[in-house]
This record gives C-alpha cells, structure tokens and sequence, in this order.
C-alpha cells in the first residue's frame, strides 16, 4: 500500500504537468483552428496587438483603402470586445463574413434576426448551457441565442458588426480586417504593397500569423510551466523521501541481515535506488494515464478549456519523475547503507 501510494503521488504531479502543456498546446491549436476557419489570405491588424489578442482598434476607414488594392476578392471588418478571462465577441458582417468563410453550420437555430441576437458556437453552448432562446447577459446587455453553430470559425461568441460598435462605443471602428485573395500565393507581395497604404499596422499573410501562434508566445506560459515542473520535482522528492525513509526503518533487520551475509554498502543503496526508480515509472505511468481522464474532465466541466494528449512529453515526464525520485531515495538509502551491522540485526 506505501508502494501504490507513492506510486499514485508521483502520477498526480505527472499528470500536472502534462495536463498543463496539453492544455497549452490545445489552446494554442484551437486558436489556430479558429483563425484558419475564417478563409483568409492576409490580415490587418491594429498596432501594438498580441499574437493572440486583435487588442486595440482602428478607423474603418482603412476597409476602404484596402478594397482599393488590386488582387482583392474579398475584405471583411470585424469588432472584438472582451468578455472575461479568454472569452470575447465578436461584431461581424455576416453576409460577408458567409462568403469568406464559406458560412457557418448551424447545430440549432438560425442567422440573426435582430440587432439583439447573438450566435454561439458549441463549445461556448455547452459551457454556458445555453440553449437557442435564450437570454443571456454580456457587455451589460440582454442578447437572445439565435443559433448555435459548429466550431473552428475565428470567435465563440458573434454578434452583429452594427450593434456591437454602438454599444462599446465604437462607432466606425475596427479590430481586424480579413483579406481574401484572387491568388493566395501572392499574399506576400499583396501584403508588401499595402504596409505602404497603411503604415504601422501590423498586415501579415495568414500562414505567418498561424505560425506565430505557439505555446511560447502566450506571456508568462513558459515561466509558468517551468513552476510548474519544479513544484512536481520537488513533489517526487519529499513523497519519495517519505516513502524510502519509512521503508529503510521497515526493513532494518533485514537490512543487517544482508550486510552480515557480505553485502556492500553500494548493494544496499543500488537495491534501494533501483526500488526508487521502479515508483517514479510506475508513477509516470499513471500520470500519462491520468491526462487521459483530466482530458475528459477538461470537456465536461469546462469544454473552453482545450486539453490535448502530448505523447512527446512523456519521457520528460518521466525523467522528472525520476529525478525528484532519485533525490528523495538518496538520504534513505545511504542512511541504511551506514547501518552498523550489529545495531541493525537487535533492531526490533
């Protein structure tokens, strides 16, 4: 039972860690989903904004001059607000936002009908449960559910373009522009004419932003994941440590009974050492099992919070298992590699 029990602690501070780095990853991943969904070529974003932030807006003015550039098929305008935590609206014109994005699928309920209905995707429905009809309260207003739509097209949660300038105070501004291309391929040179139509902004061919969204560009992720994994060292150190400690004063007698029949001080330690290893893999095992259930739990209690299975950071795990194990064992089994023989065999 000490064993298991050690064993289950080790798992729990590996599946931290790579509950942490799936969620990472699966965020960032369906953020990229998101942008991907959206069908453009190139984007405008205003200045100063994040990789995954359109913070910060801009004249709509700028829709026109970038309609003006030869090779467009398509420019779209869209508003981002803030609702909290990773969750925003968005303003969109629907009708053109349709055409770029090839339309959304509607899982329940319909296209707007008014200046108050919003539409949710369907992870954003299930986290909220809500339901087509239904009245919910953002931005300090009543909005009415008037569909619930797949995932994967830029935002969770849209509104009209219109009402949603309004009421931010907005008018005549936007946070992004999307940029649909005769020829795709030619986004660089397309992109490289209109920085010079609009200094400061930040224009980037989609394949470039897509590929600016890694786990390293959210801020304070990588510090963060690094407490993480030395909170989950140390966590193996002491649970181990405890475990060895308490086992080397179990098996005193038995102890002093080898080192009588000849077996070196290195014997015991190596024995001991060997035993620690054996709980930190079996401890990363049920860690890499346990994301497995952290995953389903992610999808049932909170369906925005993207958890993915990251099978490269299994050896990690493991291999801090095993280090934080290793020290932990280290102190016990030296202790009893210095047992005196005699004091060992009259131990009771």
């Amino acid at each position: 039972m000490r064993a298991l029990s050690s064993a289950v602690a080790i798992g729990v501070q590996a599946a931290m860690v790579l509950t942490l780095v799936g969620l990472s990853r699966g965020m960032v991943a369906d953020a990229q989903r998101r942008s991907r969904g959206v069908g453009a070529d190139v984007v405008v974003r205003p200045p100063g904004s994040s990789v995954f932030s359109f913070s910060g807006n801009f004249p709509s003015a700028a829709l026109g001059i970038v309609r003006q550039q030869a090779g467009l098929v398509l420019a779209t305008g869209t508003l981002v607000y803030p609702l909290g935590g990773v969750e925003t609206a968005t303003g969109i014109d629907l009708a053109e936002f349709n055409a770029m994005s090839g339309g959304f699928r509607y899982v329940a309920g319909g296209p707007f009908g008014g200046p108050n209905d919003i539409l949710v995707d369907d992870i954003y429905a299930r986290a909220h449960h809500a339901h087509v009809g239904d009245w919910l309260s953002l931005m300090n207003r009543r909005w009415q559910v008037a569909g619930i739509v797949e995932p994967g097209k830029m935002s969770r949660v849209f509104t009209q373009l219109a009402p949603l300038q309004d009421l931010t105070a907005n008018n005549g501004r936007l946070s992004a522009i999307w940029i649909k291309l005769a020829r795709p391929a030619e986004s660089d040179a397309f992109t490289t004419a209109l920085k010079q139509k609009l200094p400061g902004f930040q224009i980037v061919p989609m394949q470039e932003l897509l590929s600016q969204m890694t786990e390293t560009d959210v801020p304070m992720l990588h510090e963060f994941t690094n407490v993480v994994i030395g909170i989950g060292v140390l966590f193996s150190f002491v649970t181990v440590f405890l475990s060895m400690y308490t086992a080397v004063l179990e098996r005193t007698r038995e102890i002093g009974i080898l080192k009588a029949l000849g077996a070196s001080p290195a014997l015991i330690l190596n024995i001991l050492l060997r035993e620690a290893v054996a709980l930190a893999l079996a401890g990363a095992l049920l860690g890499i099992v346990m994301t497995y259930g952290t995953r389903w739990l992610m999808s049932v209690a909170a369906p925005m919070m993207i958890q993915v299975i990251v099978p490269d950071w299994w050896p990690i795990a493991a291999a801090i298992s095993v280090v934080g194990s290793l020290g932990g064992a280290l102190y016990p089994g030296l202790y009893a590699a210095r047992h005196d023989v005699v004091e060992a065999l009259a131990y009771e």
